[in-house]
């Protein structure tokens, strides 16, 4: 994948790790709810134009490092992930409406952090366009 993807009228490089639980911590994620919730995050990530770069399902919680468009937040990406996967999934395994009632089979937090570029490197870079600049003003004047 390369590094920036582009939009008409962005490029960018938002990068962010999320993980969410199921509400209780119960072990749920397993067998034939882990692969059907693969397949859910893959439908919901595509629809939405998010890159999934690594996944995990474990018993009792999830991992994803995705690429995610700038207009959308941290926020709005786990409202279509926990919300839609949820109704999806009871919808399929009825067993889990038993378990968990109105639709809230996932806990109300969530980890997230960003990635991508450190401070050290942003702040070089800005101060390598400064020097830069200087330097192409300087031959702008001589050539004059």
């Amino acid at each position: 994948m390369e590094r920036y993807r582009k939009t008409s009228h962005v490029v960018y490089d938002c990068k962010y790790h999320f993980v969410w639980v199921p509400k209780y911590r119960f072990r749920i994620l397993e067998g034939e709810i882990r692969e059907a919730l693969r397949k859910i995050l893959e439908q919901l990530c595509n629809w939405k134009e998010i890159v999934i770069i690594e996944g995990a399902i474990q018993s009792d919680h999830v991992h994803l490092y995705l690429s995610v468009p700038p207009k959308m937040s941290p926020s709005e990406v786990m409202k279509v992930l926990k919300g839609k996967s949820a109704g999806m999934l009871m919808k399929r395994f009825p067993e889990l409406q038993k378990r968990y009632w109105g639709m809230h089979m996932w806990a109300r937090g969530y980890f997230v952090s960003t990635s991508g570029v450190d401070e050290r490197t942003i702040r070089e870079y800005i101060r390598r366009q400064e020097e830069e600049e200087y330097q192409e003003e300087q031959l702008r004047l001589w050539k004059e």
